[in-house]
């Protein structure tokens, strides 16, 4: 037998294991949510919910960063690409992004140059390539890419790099977790906190919001046993009715972080409140770049006069995003709103929902129509 095969079986026999465990556990019906968008890739793509029992049900938060962009923040970066001798440079996933009345795609294709760039780093060099343009890169995502961003910007200063900026939309993961005990609808019973942001941030960053909520949360990897893991873990908590906050992928995660990372972060960027689709404006849960770094801030550089933003009609990312309707629930889904031709983020991004659903899910309703 093959390594590739030991280790296929091994997976296979710990989530047996780990389903039966849960199977034994589980008495009450419970809600649990994942915050990050790579797990709920994981979930539909192992099919994990298939080894559930029915008292259980897994939502999809609000951990995609491109679906919690804020539609204003969507038609600002659009609002830049139209800017004389600018080029916008962002990830791959932000082009399809509706926003108001256009999106980067649409824009480059009328000629903005806008360009998609597989670093920061590439950003700050084609800054230093093109020294008659500015370069702008849209910063976009959570604690996990921020400090990439962050040393980019250190190493422009490092440079004196005159020509490039960054615009920052990112957010952080714990102050959402305070904003969805709030949402109306968005009953949740437990936490599946995300890995790649609790490398970064470590377990402590939690503890605030755990100590004021008493709520089951458990960090998870990636892996269907880490996943079956963590839902284990929360079930175990639920029905014994002692909560903690614990930490099920200690191979990655330690109980202060990322020190360094945290180091750059903080030397970069300060909290400050930001909006999250679907949610609203949630008290410091962003992160600005510091007045000492303000020649590298494009949204002090460049003066944006934006109209109100305009939420696609129809649209149910929102809600989607903060656990009160699934995909099929949305009027839209695989009607109006699809991979191709998406209306809202939740569909565009590869950790979107929607578009996980739309890859994965099999809907027994439409089957049978």
């Amino acid at each position: 037998m093959s390594i590739k095969h030991i280790e296929e079986y091994r997976d296979s026999t710990l989530a047996r294991q780990l389903s039966e465990k849960i199977r034994r556990l589980s008495r009450r019906k419970i809600r649990l949510m994942e915050v990050c968008g790579t797990h709920t890739v994981s979930i539909f793509r192992s099919g994990i919910r298939s080894l559930l029992p029915e008292t259980i049900s897994l939502l999809s938060g609000p951990g995609c960063p491109v679906c919690v962009t804020d539609q204003a923040e969507i038609d600002a970066f659009i609002e830049l690409a139209r800017q004389k001798d600018v080029i916008v440079t962002t990830f791959g996933d932000l082009m399809r992004v509706p926003g108001s009345a256009s999106s980067l795609q649409r824009e480059r294709a009328e000629g903005r140059d806008i360009r998609m760039v597989y670093s920061t780093m590439d950003a700050v060099g084609l800054a230093q390539q093109n020294p008659g343009r500015h370069v702008v890169f849209l910063g976009v995502g959570f604690e996990t890419t921020a400090p990439t961003i962050a040393a980019a910007i250190l190493t422009a200063a490092g440079l004196k790099l005159e020509n490039f900026s960054v615009i920052s939309a990112h957010k952080v993961v714990p102050p959402a977790l305070e904003a969805l005990m709030t949402v109306d609808g968005a009953r949740i019973d437990g936490f599946i906190l995300p890995g790649h942001v609790s490398v970064i941030i470590g377990l402590k960053a939690y503890r605030p919001f755990f100590e004021r909520h008493r709520m089951p949360c458990v960090v998870a990897g990636f892996e269907p046993g880490d996943i079956l893991q963590a839902v284990a873990m929360l079930v175990e908590q639920f029905e014994t009715g002692r909560p903690r906050l614990e930490n099920a992928y200690p191979r990655a995660v330690a109980q202060e972080g990322n020190l360094k990372a945290q180091q750059v972060l903080t030397q970069v960027f300060q909290i400050g409140d930001a909006c999250w689709r679907g949610i609203g404006r949630i008290p410091d849960s962003g992160l600005q770049i510091r007045a000492s770094y303000a020649a590298y801030d494009a949204g002090r550089r460049f003066a944006l006069h934006l109209p109100e933003p305009k939420t696609p009609r129809g649209c149910a990312c929102g809600e989607i995003l903060t656990g009160q309707k699934t995909p099929p629930e949305c009027a839209l889904y695989k009607k109006v709103c699809t991979p191709i031709d998406p209306v809202g983020p939740c569909m565009v991004s590869s950790e979107g929902t929607c578009a996980a659903y739309y890859r994965y899910h099999y809907d027994e309703l439409e089957a049978q129509s």
